[in-house]
Parts: structure tokens; C-alpha cells; sequence
């Protein structure tokens, strides 16, 4: 049997970082090293560009090095947000998808559900032939409010069945090439008129109509056993008056693992969004998401709050005995985590010459062409 691990370890399995440049930091490496960076996040600002095209040799260079870091016992995972629409990370010579909304220009199951599973897997490929493990997708809000502006047309749907439908085969999409899918944004930003990169919104629907529309897909994520849930930085009033979903009970013990039954990883969106840093410092609020029933935290740009978050967790759980059990329960499913992407049966291993061939092929850009074609664009 292997050593049990220390706060310390146990603590940095749950941080998943981000950086700046293109090149990996000696602070962040030396940390990896050590064992105390459970994830990193990567970001635009992370990718290598020649002129306006992707530098791919230099991006499977950049996180092959991420994962060399990595101790042989305390693998590490490498996430991105390649959504398709707005939010996607890698570009050309990437395939460059639509906006998922594109598939409401589908009213048939039998073509708009094969072909998510299908652009999925195709998103996924090419992830996996660069080395990344983890994809902040499918989105699983449901576009109700034509004023959102943060969700829209990243939604797969305007209908809660449909959403699940089209967002959970994408996911197996990506489980079918070997990359970690994971849901956002639980329990639901899909009707705020706010962005909680900039401000706390809050949704004010009752619990019937949550259970009817936000909850649904999530449930559904639930029953797939969908590996990675992303929580929302959005009051619930019906569920929790003062808390963002990050930070509540509530919210995540309560709905989540409790009436949905969800058994998978809960992870923070990125504590340095101003809906938490505005009104939280950083540690503490790292302290409350954990005690939530958060299992990972995102911190993705300020090194500063990286440490803040670190020391804070490490002494809180020295000094709360119930604490120090949520941080261990975290981190082992954490390491559970990183065990399925291992052994993830996929036949898409990273290399230069592998994402040459096969990012931006021709068979992936006809399939984003098809989705284009059905959004009428």
C-alpha cells in the first residue's frame, strides 16, 4: 500500500491552475513537481500562434512539458474549455465548430443526437492528440433567456430535454476518444441577465421550475454517471437566498449529491471571477466552496491567490477535523479522476505529427460544416 498522503498533497490535488505566456512558469513547475497542483487550465493566452494560425508542435510541446513535470504517482490533469461557438481555445488549424445552438436547426432526435456524439468525438480527438485530458464541455444550461450574455448560443438548446439529449451525447463524444468530459453550469446560468465573470447573478424561479427546466439536464448528467460537474457562481434564491451555488450546502450537498445523486467530481468555476472575488476574499471562499461539497477549485490567472488558497486550506485543515476529511474525500476522488483518464481506452496518443493530420481534417470540418449548414449559416 502507498503512503497516505499529507494536507499538503491532499490540499494541491484539489487546486487546478492557470498561468500566463507560453511556457511554463518555474514557480507553477516546481509546485507540479512537488505534487501540490492537482490540474492546469489552459487558456487563449496559453496557445502558441504563428501569425493567426495555432503553433501546434509548440502546444503538444508546451503540455507534454506540463505533464513531464508531474511526479510518476501524482499524475497531472490538463484541461481546456473547447466548447465550439465562442469558446473555443484552439483555433486553426483546429476544426473551428459552430456555436452548439447550431443544433436547433435539428428537430429530429435521429440526426441532431448522432451528430453531437459524433462532433464530440471529433473535439475530442482532436484534444486528446495534443495531450489534453479534461474538457470544460458540453454546456448543459438551457437557453431561455435571449438576454443572457454570457450563455446564448454556447447552450445546445432552448428545451431542457432536448439540451440533455444533444449536450450528453457530445460527451460520450469525447469519452469515446478518451478525453474527461465535464458539465457546466450546474445548477443552471442559463436564465441570468448577468455575466458572473463581472458580477453575482441571481435566479429567482421556484423550485417546480428549476426541477423543470435548469435541473434537468443536470439530473440527467447525474444518471450518466458524467465524470465532472462545473458549479455556477449564481444565487438560487429558492435554495439558498445568500450563497452563489459555488458556496452553498445547499446547492451542492444538498440538490446535486443529495436529489440528484450525482457521485462524480464537483468543480468550482474560477474563484478569481469578480461574482466571488467582489465579494469573498480568496481563501475564504476556498474554504466555504470545499466545505460545500466542491471538489476541485479553479484559480486561473493570479499566482498570488494560488498561494493564498494553498496556505489557507492547509492550516483550515490542521485546525477543522471534519474539513481535513472533506479535503481527503475531495482528493481522492480527484486521483480517481486522473485514474480514469489513464486508463481511458482511446486510439489517439499525443504527438506533433498525429495533431497535424489530424486537427482541421477534412472529415471534422465537414461535420462542422453540416452543423453550420443546420444554424443556416
Amino acid at each position: 500500500m502507498g503512503r497516505t498522503p499529507s494536507i499538503e498533497q491532499d490540499v494541491g490535488e484539489l487546486l487546478w491552475v492557470g498561468f500566463e505566456g507560453t511556457t511554463v512558469p518555474a514557480e507553477l513547475r516546481a509546485r507540479i513537481a512537488a505534487g501540490l497542483v492537482g490540474g492546469v487550465v489552459l487558456f487563449a493566452r496559453n496557445v502558441p500562434a504563428r501569425g493567426d494560425q495555432t503553433d501546434v508542435p509548440a502546444l503538444v510541446d508546451l503540455i507534454a512539458d506540463l505533464h513531464a513535470a508531474a511526479p510518476g504517482d501524482s499524475p497531472l490533469l490538463v484541461s481546456i474549455d473547447q466548447e465550439g461557438g465562442r469558446v473555443q481555445r484552439v483555433k486553426a488549424p483546429g476544426t473551428v465548430w459552430p456555436p452548439m445552438l447550431s443544433f436547433e436547426g435539428f428537430r429530429d432526435p435521429r440526426e441532431a443526437v448522432p451528430l453531437a456524439f459524433d462532433v464530440g468525438k471529433a473535439v475530442g480527438a482532436e484534444l486528446a492528440v495534443l495531450g489534453i485530458d479534461v474538457d470544460f464541455a458540453p454546456v448543459l444550461d438551457v437557453h431561455t433567456n435571449a438576454a443572457n450574455p454570457i450563455i446564448g448560443d454556447r447552450a445546445f438548446a432552448t428545451d431542457p430535454a432536448r439540451a440533455a439529449d444533444r449536450a450528453l451525447a457530445f460527451a460520450r463524444g469525447l469519452a469515446a476518444s478518451g478525453v474527461l468530459a465535464c458539465g457546466k453550469h450546474f445548477p443552471g446560468h442559463g436564465d441570468t441577465a448577468t455575466d458572473s465573470h463581472l458580477e453575482l447573478p441571481r435566479v429567482d424561479h421556484d423550485l417546480a421550475r428549476l426541477r423543470a427546466v435548469e435541473l434537468a439536464p443536470f439530473a440527467a448528467a447525474a444518471r450518466a454517471r458524467l465524470p465532472m460537474i462545473m458549479t455556477a457562481h449564481v444565487v438560487f434564491a429558492a435554495v439558498d437566498r445568500d450563497r452563489p451555488a459555488t458556496l452553498s450546502l445547499e446547492v451542492i450537498e444538498g440538490v446535486l449529491r443529495g436529489e440528484l445523486g450525482y457521485a462524480g467530481v464537483v468543480i468550482s468555476d474560477d474563484l478569481d471571477m469578480q461574482a466571488i472575488r467582489s465579494h469573498y476574499g480568496a481563501g475564504e471562499a476556498a474554504v466555504a466552496a470545499i466545505a460545500a461539497g466542491c471538489d476541485v477549485l479553479l484559480l486561473c490567472r493570479d499566482p498570488d491567490a494560488q498561494r493564498d488558497v494553498f496556505d489557507t486550506l492547509v492550516e483550515a485543515a490542521a485546525a477543522d477535523e471534519a474539513l481535513r476529511g472533506r479535503i481527503a474525500e475531495s482528493a481522492a476522488r480527484v486521483r480517481g479522476l486522473a485514474q480514469l483518464r489513464a486508463g481511458a481506452d482511446t486510439p489517439y496518443r499525443p504527438g506533433s505529427e498525429a495533431a497535424g493530420e489530424l486537427l482541421g481534417c477534412n472529415a471534422h470540418r465537414d461535420l462542422a460544416a453540416r452543423l453550420a449548414e443546420a444554424d443556416g449559416g
